[in-house]
């Protein structure tokens, strides 16, 4: 890990923020086709079943790659280098945009899909890589700063995809992701310098918690489950999005794709103000303080549902935005300080895959309670998610086993 000074403390800013740009622009990339995937899959085929699973898919396939993979690229990462495992992503991402772009069968498309994910999976290395040259003090900071240029490629992405499909056809976003992630891949690896893995110097009885043992520490596994459970809720109406505004509020694909990143924005102008609010604060308020949120989100989610008017329904996601720059990045924080800094890549791996579980889960949940009940309920069921992700986090605030102190790390540990 590179050491505290004035100069050092300069190059490591750089060094966040060459990342933020990275993830920015490769992430905006993948975006541009994301909300647009059912109207395309819709082109493809007359038979509705045929689509109904293809629309579900093709948001399910790389994040099933990558929730089978990214505990071993995060171990491959821990051994050998997390720039190698970035570069490795984001070469994938060009290669598998690329055969998207040239492929009109439903079946080629989904296998490229989860192709993409398993081979990809750029965001766990790109954060274990932040972790390995930021200090630990700065985490949930780190988590925030890579989770807005995330975001900020969302807004933009979709925004630029809507108006591609306005003007050309779906071809062009794909061929255009695959040359931006293929320029993304020659930056990061010309760029950024390689950051040797952390040596294990400490007997195992000083270690923090291991990812071996972390089935064992309900700390973590509660804290991961609260995660899981707010991307479940997040990715609930993923697939029926683009339709249920442009039927509901029938709006043109540019507003849809607006729409769509307003999330991204209020996220953007919230995640670091959030950050340095939780920075100080213990445990116990962390957690009441989420659950404030998760209240909100939650009362929010159903005023969405409810209204018909577009201008009530815009301002409504970007309040949620707003609002989720409090929950995902403080909890990885946590999760992170709970893991040794030998391990960061393994554990950060496992989070990403629970991540993935939750967003495959809450995007077939979605679909499927889109199909039995109908688009205009499905903000109704995400309000219900997030009161049920309360049962965690109050078992979390009250059952005092779940707020011991934090791991500390072998960097803070004394000699």
């Amino acid at each position: 890990m590179f050491r505290a000074g004035a100069s050092q403390g300069s190059r490591i800013t750089i060094l966040i923020y060459l990342l933020f740009v990275i993830q920015l622009v490769s992430m905006g990339a993948m975006e541009m086709s994301g909300p647009f995937w059912p109207v395309y899959l819709r082109g493809l085929t007359t038979s509705d079943s045929l689509f109904s699973f293809a629309s579900i898919a093709v948001y399910v396939g790389p994040m099933l790659g990558i929730m089978l993979t990214s505990t071993l690229w995060g171990r491959i990462g821990d051994r050998y280098g997390h720039k190698l495992m970035m570069i490795r992503a984001l070469a994938g991402l060009s290669l598998t945009q690329l055969g998207l772009a040239l492929s009109n069968d439903i079946a080629v498309i989904l296998l490229l899909r989860f192709i993409q994910g398993a081979c990809a999976g750029y965001i766990a290395p790109a954060q274990a890589y932040g972790v390995s040259i930021e200090t630990p003090a700065r985490r949930a900071r780190l988590f925030a700063i890579l989770q807005i240029s995330t975001n900020v490629g969302s807004l933009l992405g979709a925004v630029v995809g809507g108006l591609i499909l306005d003007y050309t056809n779906f071809f062009w976003i794909n061929i255009s992701a695959a040359v931006i992630c293929a320029i993304c891949t020659v930056v990061a690896a010309l760029t950024l310098p390689d950051v040797a893995p952390v040596k294990k110097t400490l007997p195992a009885t000083e270690q923090a918690v291991a990812p071996q043992n972390l089935w064992r520490n309900k700390h973590m596994l509660s804290l991961l489950g609260v995660m899981g459970i707010l991307l479940l809720a997040r990715m609930l109406p993923q697939t029926s999005f683009s339709l249920y505004v442009s039927s509901i509020f029938e709006v043109n694909n540019s507003i849809v794709g607006l729409c769509y990143g307003l999330l991204a924005m209020g996220f953007i102008l919230s995640a670091t103000a959030w950050s340095r609010h939780f920075e100080h604060l213990s445990k116990a308020d962390t957690l009441k303080r989420i659950s404030y949120v998760v209240i909100a989100c939650a009362v929010l989610t159903a005023l969405a549902g409810m209204t018909r008017q577009p201008l009530l329904f815009i301002a409504a996601y970007f309040v949620w935005g707003v609002l989720l720059g409090a929950t995902t990045p403080v909890l990885m924080a946590l999760i992170s300080k709970t893991a040794d800094n030998t391990q960061q890549g393994h554990v950060l791996g496992i989070a990403q895959s629970i991540s993935q579980f939750a967003s495959i889960a809450g995007i077939c949940v979605g679909g499927l309670l889109s199909q039995i009940y109908g688009l205009q309920y499905i903000y109704y069921f995400v309000a219900i998610a997030y009161c049920i992700a309360m049962l965690p986090i109050l078992a979390l605030r009250y059952w005092p086993t779940m707020t011991a102190p934090e791991q500390v790390s072998p960097s803070k540990q004394a000699p």
